[in-house]
């Protein structure tokens, strides 16, 4: 489809018959001699110039082509252009990050996989949270992983197969045998400061509490909401355990309700899955719709067709000039 980008110029168009109409008629003074044997003279140089010289009007050609490469630079200037067809993008809106415990803890065998047989617990998470990133199309994805210490396994990318391979070659100890969430929200954090986007959403599975952090749990949740990031938290295995494994949803409730999420448990895959099935329910699909439509500047065909006029004409009106001047060589 075609369009006019600057349409204002057109109003330039009737210009030359305003002046034609409103300015008087130019006319050239000039010393006229009288000469009583003309006719004479013109047979003797051969040529018959009547009863007397006069001055003629431009010719209705030159009138017409003045006229058209007019109409033909006033449209260049109002520059012509060309839409191709509308190209379409959807970029994610939402920063979705997910912390995965991978202390000694997440050995232990209680859970079964997508088979039914019995797996430990990183085994069957991965599965479930590989499947639940296969489902976030239109989120930005990231992985960390944690345990003695935080670390950035995947940074933020839309190529989910990346974070899905980088998911199954984690290892129970992998990062420590401890469990430092407050450490995990800190780094988490960091991430998300870097992100232009938005919504920010963390999702935290751990099977355990803090234990030793350089910043408490509660006080990086705190930060964490200050900086417009909402945590999930995912209870992972029994919450009956004692000792260092003992399962502190006391903790993960606060630090969910304290950023504004959500606060899970999940002793079984069964309750596994249908706890990301609720977090897809709760943060619905979020893009941003950016449409394009590329253009192609079409003002250099009338540029061109009134120079190319302009040429030929005047090359036309030289022609007799040309034929003379031969004439007078010969």
């Amino acid at each position: 489809m075609s369009q006019l980008a600057n349409p204002i110029w057109l109003l330039l168009l009737p210009l030359p018959w305003l002046l034609r109409r409103f300015l008087p008629t130019w006319k050239d003074r000039r010393v006229a001699l009288r000469v009583p044997f003309l006719d004479r003279l013109s047979r003797f140089g051969g040529a018959d110039l009547g009863a007397g010289a006069s001055a003629s009007a431009p010719a209705h050609a030159q009138w017409i082509l003045g006229l058209l490469v007019w109409c033909l630079l006033v449209l260049a200037m109002a520059r012509p252009i060309w839409l191709e067809n509308p190209v379409t993008r959807e970029r994610p809106m939402r920063d979705l990050l997910v912390a995965v415990d991978l202390s000694g803890s997440m050995e232990t065998e209680d859970f079964t996989d997508d088979a039914g047989r019995t797996v430990d617990r990183l085994t069957a998470v991965k599965q479930v949270v590989g499947a639940f990133l296969d489902r976030r199309e239109d989120d930005r994805v990231g992985l960390i992983v944690f345990g003695s210490a935080a670390f950035v396994q995947v940074p933020f990318t839309e190529d989910r197969e990346v974070v899905r391979v980088l998911l199954d070659e984690t290892r129970v100890r992998m990062a420590g045998p401890r469990t430092m969430l407050g450490d995990a929200i800190g780094l988490a954090i960091t991430l998300f400061e870097r992100s232009e986007l938005e919504e920010r959403m963390l999702i935290l599975l751990t099977d355990g509490n803090d234990t030793g952090s350089r910043v408490p749990p509660r006080q990086a949740a705190e930060i964490a909401r200050d900086k417009g990031v909402v945590i999930h938290t995912i209870a992972v295995g029994d919450p009956e355990a004692a000792g260092e494994e003992a399962l502190d949803t006391v903790a993960l409730n606060a630090l969910a309700e304290t950023t504004g999420g959500r606060a899970f448990q999940a002793t079984d895959r069964g309750e596994l899955e249908a706890i990301h099935e609720e977090l897809d329910r709760i943060t619905p699909r979020r893009v941003d719709v950016w449409s394009h439509r590329p253009q192609r500047d079409l003002f250099v065909w009338p540029l061109s067709a009134a120079f190319l006029i302009s040429l030929a004409f005047h090359g036309w009106a030289a022609r007799p000039n040309r034929l003379r001047e031969r004439g007078g060589r010969s």
